[in-house]
């Protein structure tokens, strides 16, 4: 038993087999541990989701502040929208904890591998970073916004994005073919409504934000549209050359 990875004993056994057992076994039954096992290997990839989820989102949400601000005679989102924004962007994560894993993903052991994290956040945040460009190009160039409107037009894009990134990267399949968990789908979808609403509440003003004009709306969201298919796309890629 000292030998071994992992020991096992039973508690009818006799006090020397249980003192060198690594686990004692209150019933003479295993299934209690493939369960374990199964509950481990669930928590380990829920976890990989947020990491991966806020990592590339946090990359290229400093990348798209940085550059622009270079360029901009206003700050591109006061700190009151910023902590907003990160605020409601991290809500659906409280339901990645209780999220569905796929299969093949608690089929076999996993371990921690920085350097994929570090591939996957650079990839996928210069990803957000090219259609935050995108809106910043559609509303200067083709709008001629001023700063509360620019303001509400990169607030709404980006909180969009990041929480239907949330769905995307949950996953290795395409996003259709992987039903997330009933917390962080709710979640998700009460905070897309409410990201819609902001801009027109009564109190939006207090928070430096104004109605966006339906050209600008529709603009948005097929910003957003565009980044989920790129994503998916991304995401396809990524992990085929990951398998290689």
């Amino acid at each position: 038993m000292h030998a071994a990875d992992t020991s096992l004993s039973v508690e009818q056994a006799a006090d020397v087999a249980r003192e060198a057992a690594d686990f004692v076994l209150l019933k003479r039954d295993l299934d209690v541990i493939r369960r374990g096992i199964e509950e481990g290997r669930r928590t380990f990839a829920n976890t990989l989701k947020y990491i991966l989820t806020t990592t590339s989102a946090n990359l290229g949400n400093m990348l798209s502040m940085a550059v622009v601000s270079l360029f901009l005679p206003f700050l591109p989102l006061l700190a009151g929208q910023i902590l907003l924004n990160n605020f409601l962007s991290d809500i659906p994560a409280i339901g990645m904890a209780d999220d569905n894993v796929d299969p093949e993903l608690v089929g076999r052991p996993r371990r921690w591998d920085i350097r994929f994290i570090g591939r996957f956040m650079v990839q996928f945040g210069l990803l957000s970073s090219v259609f935050d460009f995108l809106t910043f190009g559609a509303l200067l160039g083709l709008f001629a916004a001023a700063a509360e409107l620019f303001r509400t037009g990169w607030f709404f894009e980006s909180l969009l994005t990041e929480l239907a990134i949330a769905l995307v990267v949950r996953t290795r399949r395409p996003i259709f073919k992987s039903r997330p968990g009933t917390l962080l789908l709710l979640s998700s979808l009460s905070l897309i409504i409410l990201t819609f609403a902001i801009p027109y509440i009564p109190i939006a003003h207090v928070l430096g934000f104004v109605p966006l004009p339906p050209g600008i709306l529709a603009t948005m969201v097929v910003i957003t549209s565009l980044y989920i298919l790129a994503a998916e796309m991304a995401k396809a890629r990524f992990f085929r050359k990951e398998a290689q």
